[in-house]
């Protein structure tokens, strides 16, 4: 059997496809026809000798043989994008000192900070863990270059908009619902300390269907409501940000349907350092894809 070399572009394609949930969405995000995309899958169905996709409904889905290329396609994906970055980026330096609600603190920090340092270890790296509120004052005090923050409705002079992460119900799979659904006991709740983007929406969403809540446990970090729901005290609102194993999304349905929450990107400066600008560029790509 001869050796199968795999085009980054057909992988690029591929991956695109799946994580937007559509190869026509994938075609206009990486600048090409959906022809063209059609062209990379069905190459990398001959190279790999199976069907890589199968029809489920209306919908396209991954066979065995496409999951396993996809963890290996975006290995190789990061590897050449990280190459690229520190070939390109010999010459950045300085400073960036950079702020993450927790949400993205667990997979964000080791994914992309780890890639970058490793892409420009000249640039010192500062990162932060803090809440919205915090996040966004340090921004404006210039004690932060960058901050990735939930949208709350407070803009700052720089600012960029990511897109949206949809809020969730979640709860322990043991949890039972059963008590507050018969009426003889209130929702209990697992909430940050007020103020709080995510326990606002959830006590609004409860009050406007009637249902009665009790906040059964508070905490000022993200591991002890994740802790908290973990042991069956209660549910929490929060997006899929970094969501633990262990615990799980509840049904859509079970609870008030609830909004998505906007993701922005807070800069300092109008025209921050290149390594700064470089960063923010690694960031904004990784939460919009």
């Amino acid at each position: 059997m001869g050796r199968v070399t795999f085009d980054l572009e057909d992988l690029r394609s591929y991956v695109t496809g799946i994580e937007l949930g559509s190869f026509a969405k994938a075609a206009e995000r990486l600048g090409r026809s959906t022809s063209a995309v059609s062209a990379h899958l069905k190459k990398l169905e001959q190279q790999v000798g199976t069907p890589i996709l199968r029809k489920a409904g209306r919908n396209m889905v991954m066979t065995e043989a496409g999951e396993t290329l996809l963890g290996y396609a975006r290995r190789l994906l990061e590897l050449n994008d990280e190459a690229a970055a520190a070939v390109r980026g010999l010459d950045l330096h300085g400073r960036v000192r950079l702020g993450l609600q927790e949400d993205f603190g667990e997979t964000f920090l080791p994914q992309v900070l780890g890639s970058f340092t490793r892409a420009h270890p000249r640039v010192r790296i500062e990162a932060r863990i803090a809440r919205n509120a915090e996040l966004i004052d340090w921004v404006l005090k210039g004690e932060l270059d960058l901050s990735l923050a939930w949208d709350g409705g407070i803009s700052t002079p720089f600012h960029q908009a990511l897109g949206q992460r949809q809020m969730h119900w979640i709860a322990s799979p043991d949890f039972d619902l059963s008590l507050w659904r018969s009426g003889h006991e209130p929702l209990p709740l697992v909430m940050f300390d007020a103020p709080c983007l995510m326990r606002s929406a959830a006590t609004q969403a409860l009050d406007r269907a009637g249902i009665a809540w009790r906040v059964a446990f508070t905490s000022r970090s993200l591991n002890g409501v994740w802790a908290a729901v973990s042991a069956g005290l209660g549910v929490t609102v929060r997006t899929d940000a970094g969501l633990p194993s262990g615990i799980s999304l509840l049904p859509p349905g079970m609870l008030p349907a609830l909004s998505p929450l906007g993701v922005v990107l807070h800069r300092s400066q109008e025209t921050p350092t290149a390594a700064i600008q470089r960063l923010a560029q690694i960031v904004a790509d990784r939460i919009k894809n």
